[in-house]
């Protein structure tokens, strides 16, 4: 397993940027990205890559169009609350229960896990995902590192990610979870029924394979 401490593996992004329209077929699903804080773009690059139409999701309206979810890093605490404002808490968490395919990164692996350590327990959040998560359990901003890991049932090699400000998963509460990858014995990606969850941030990397996972998963149900 290799580090990189200080170097962002995204450094060939620009190079790679196309207009989102000019990606999507016609008859393409739309499935949303949570658009209230944290990194929107290029998880919506990341499901126009997998043939996939991304939708800004900011009001419930939106959210029960899509046939699927993005929920992004940022600041968990801050999505939480926009969450309550916009009206999208209630909305979400049914969804969530009800089976919606959703991918969750970093912020997104903290709202969905079902318990937090310490203090963070008392985060309002949608859930749904059987995990104990410590919040920033890998250091501050300053601390963000790269790394490249296998990811289980992925082909293509290892994947390049990249750590900010990151949780980590403590404790795995259900059989039905999954372990797709780990990063110093502790599990860091994720899949329980329709979630994928995950520490860190692959669309900053450009690698949409678990984008891609997701993608299936919506197809498969509504048999495309």
């Amino acid at each position: 397993m290799t580090r990189l401490p200080g170097e962002r593996l995204d450094r060939r992004r620009g190079a790679e940027r196309t207009d989102l329209a000019d990606a999507i077929a016609p008859d393409a699903l739309p499935v949303g990205v949570l658009a209230l804080q944290g990194d929107v773009l290029e998880h919506a690059r990341a499901l126009a890559a997998v043939g996939l139409r991304p939708v800004a999701v900011r009001t419930p309206d939106q959210l029960a169009a899509v046939h699927g979810l993005v929920l992004p890093g940022g600041e968990s605490t801050a999505i939480a609350r926009a969450l309550e404002r916009s009206g999208l808490s209630g909305p979400l968490t049914a969804r969530i229960a009800d089976g919606l395919p959703v991918l969750g990164t970093c912020a997104g692996l903290i709202l969905l896990s079902d318990e937090l350590t310490g203090d963070d327990e008392r985060l309002a959040r949608p859930r749904g995902l059987a995990v104990r998560t410590e919040r920033n359990a890998y250091g501050s901003q300053t601390a963000s590192f790269d790394v490249r890991f296998a990811v289980s049932g992925i082909a293509g090699g290892p994947m390049e990610a990249s750590f900010i400000r990151a949780p980590r998963i403590d404790a795995v509460l259900d059989p039905s979870v999954e372990v797709l990858a780990t990063v110093d014995g502790h599990a860091v990606a994720v899949r329980q029924g329709s979630i994928i969850a995950m520490s860190f941030h692959p669309e900053v990397a450009g690698d949409h394979r678990l984008h891609a996972l997701l993608a299936d998963d919506i197809r498969r149900r509504a048999g495309r």
